[in-house]
């Protein structure tokens, strides 16, 4: 027990778990998210009633409370949705300090109507794992407080000794106007420019009201809407779909569209994934995200940099002085502020800078096609930046054709660290001089593992029954890559050599990878909408990528079976995979898939690894190599993907 007394869980509701702010920074480049509160304005609030710097460890609330027995006098604050607070049966004002006796009970009760999270922040903040960097929980990958799982009852957890003993308990705060009707203020980028959308559809999208989905949570907040008006038919070997895109990474708040919805990235969110975003809700707006709930009627409204700057301004000031209420006028939506520079020919070809948002930039190499020129380009940049070590410039995250450059812009403008990376760009050396030391890893393959085919099932069951690739993913690869059988499609994966391109793929250190050999290269779409459910460790194909899920949560990939874990929590580096590494498939019996799985997960067993290089002369040589048999497999490939793409449209013209 601590010092300063401990918490004993009577009751947990629906789901209440420890967060600090701003929780797990810098590991956005192997797929770990920054969790923390989803509403960090009530969250900061709280700890500054108490007497707390704003980041110490509480707890977040979602839907109904927790009943609370603390064994030591303490002083609290629930802030967040407006919820009955009760300390031993007497009425408790939200937002003010509190103080709960020894062996007092705190309760809570449900969040109605307005509002979807509280807080309870305790005087000296909560004690908890520190896992890389955070107590902030984290489910999916273990992290965190309780092994980052929400709190059960008869849970203890221990309250830090405050560090300044003298620290006054400060005066109560505002609270906000809770409501069913939001607006997000939102910078526009990267793709919300003519080149993926006309320019109608894309004002459309910031005109029309959308609707909070029920599927909604900490990964993502799923909108219902106006269908996209895209520039294009299809995403090439991205995918079917328009939306589809060459993996590229989010930042948190990012509005992607996952086929034809919209997803706006928690804080639990993915950092790579292969759709077009349109902008990125600013973070003075992110404490909304936090507390909207299905239904809710939502506007997006673009801002320029400098009305988001001075928001956040705003934003800080109002948190120190405990008053959440933010007003900034909203200017007409420009979109001229997308692309900054580009594409022109930059050192090893053509380079484009856009705007990703309010905090960061993309950076994009080549023409939106797969060439591994631009990987490399982009590993290249990744590495001079990181070695200039940039004072302003956060995560660095490298997709398939592209880095992603997540930044203070308090500290630097888009304009001026453009032209930074402008100048290191420029510096480049020849991508084809490079060699990338990496590995061969031997994964063992399930194919058709129950699981995956349990995710395709239930898919069909709760979403979507006429998708074309239900009731059955493999055939529907089959179908479309022009393959005589299954054994053809199993022949190719197992015989492909998978080049690791991108981590964080749907989560903790999941790899987007392509085969070398582009006859192995099968192309796909994405589920439209995605799966809200796929298992650990499924292995599938979206686009010309192949993605292993690091942990249980929704997808889009067309799912062939299950491999072993990708992710270690026990390691102090989890991620097992490395960019540059060649995975190799080795087919395996489900029983011994799953004896395997045990012996990982036991530190028993390992997959089989060995030294390589990617070199791109050599890889050049191989496809100068294989020139004509590569031209006729893809031939063949693309007839099959246009029959596929009319077949999709067939229907939508007899029902029109």
């Amino acid at each position: 027990m601590s010092d300063a007394g401990s918490i004993y869980v009577l009751t947990p509701g629906t789901s209440t778990t420890v967060q600090d702010w701003p929780g797990r920074l810098g590991y956005w480049e192997p797929g770990v998210p920054p969790s923390g509160p989803m509403d960090d304005r009530s969250f900061r609030i709280g700890n500054l009633v108490v007497g707390n710097p704003e980041g110490a460890a509480g707890l977040e609330v979602t839907l109904s409370g927790p009943a609370l027995r603390f064994t030591r006098e303490t002083v609290v604050a629930v802030t967040g949705a407006p919820l009955a607070v009760t300390v031993d049966g007497a009425v408790v004002p939200q937002w003010a300090p509190v103080t709960v006796p020894a062996g007092g009970e705190l309760r809570l009760g449900a969040i109605r109507g307005v509002g979807l999270r509280a807080y309870v922040l305790v005087r000296g903040g909560l004690d908890g794992t520190v896992t890389l960097g955070s107590r902030a929980a984290f489910a999916p990958g273990g992290l965190g407080a309780a092994g980052g799982r929400p709190l059960t009852a008869g849970a203890r957890l221990d309250v830090l000794p405050l560090a300044d003993d003298n620290a006054p308990v400060a005066r109560a705060a505002r609270p906000p106007a809770f409501a069913n009707t939001w607006t997000l203020r939102v910078v526009a980028g990267p793709h919300g420019a003519p080149d993926f959308f006309t320019p109608d559809g894309l004002d459309r999208l910031f005109r029309t009201q959308w609707r909070v989905h029920h599927q909604s949570d900490r990964t993502g907040v799923r909108l219902s809407g106006p269908v996209p008006a895209f520039a294009r038919t299809d995403g090439g070997e991205a995918g079917l779909h328009p939306s589809n895109i060459l993996d590229s990474a989010y930042g948190v708040g990012t509005i992607m569209l996952a086929g034809d919805m919209a997803v706006v990235v928690g804080p639990d969110g993915p950092s790579l994934g292969g759709f077009t975003a349109i902008g990125q809700v600013i973070s003075a707006d992110l404490w909304c995200l936090g507390q909207v709930r299905a239904g809710d009627a939502i506007t997006l409204q673009v801002v320029d940099a400098d009305t988001a700057a001075l928001a956040r301004t705003r934003a800080r000031e109002q948190v120190s002085d405990r008053d959440p209420v933010v007003a900034v006028a909203i200017p007409r939506y420009s979109r001229r502020a997308v692309v900054l520079d580009g594409p022109r020919e930059g050192s090893g070809g053509l380079v484009t800078f856009r705007r990703a948002g309010e905090r960061a930039l993309l950076v994009e190499f080549g023409e939106p096609v797969l060439d591994l020129r631009s990987r490399v380009r982009a590993h290249a940049l990744q590495e001079v930046v990181r070695a200039a070590a940039l004072p302003a410039v956060s995560d660095l995250t490298p997709g398939v054709r592209s880095l992603h450059v997540q930044y203070d812009p308090d500290a630097i403008s888009a304009a001026s660290l453009q032209a930074e990376l402008s100048a290191l760009e420029a510096a480049l050396p020849d991508p084809h001089e490079l060699e990338i030391p990496g590995r061969t890893v031997h994964l063992p393959l399930a194919w058709r593992h129950a699981q995956a085919e349990l995710a395709v099932e239930r898919y069909a069951t709760t979403v979507r029954r006429d998708a074309p690739w239900c009731p059955d993913n493999i055939e529907f690869i089959r179908r479309m890559n022009g393959l005589p059988d299954e054994d053809a499609v199993r022949e190719i994966v197992f015989d492909a050599s998978y080049l690791v391109l991108g981590l964080g793929d749907v989560y903790l250190g999941a790899p987007v990878a392509v085969p070398l050999d582009p006859r192995h290269r099968l192309v796909t779409t994405k589920y439209n909408p995605a799966r809200t459910w796929t298992p650990a460790n499924a292995v599938g194909i979206g686009g010309a990528f192949l993605c292993v899920y690091g942990v249980e949560g929704p997808g889009g990939y067309q799912l062939v079976g299950r491999t072993v874990p990708i992710w270690d929590t026990a390691d102090a580096t989890p991620w097992q995979l490395r960019h540059f590494d060649q995975l190799r498939f080795e087919p395996v019996a489900e029983a011994r898939l799953e004896e395997l799985r045990g012996l990982s997960a036991a530190g028993e067993w390992a997959p089989r690894t060995e030294p390589a290089t990617f070199s791109l002369a050599a890889h050049a040589r191989f496809l100068d190599e294989h020139a004509d048999d590569i031209a006729a497999f893809r031939a063949r490939r693309e007839v099959a993907f246009a029959a596929e793409r009319q077949a999709w449209a067939a229907p939508a013209a007899v029902s029109a």
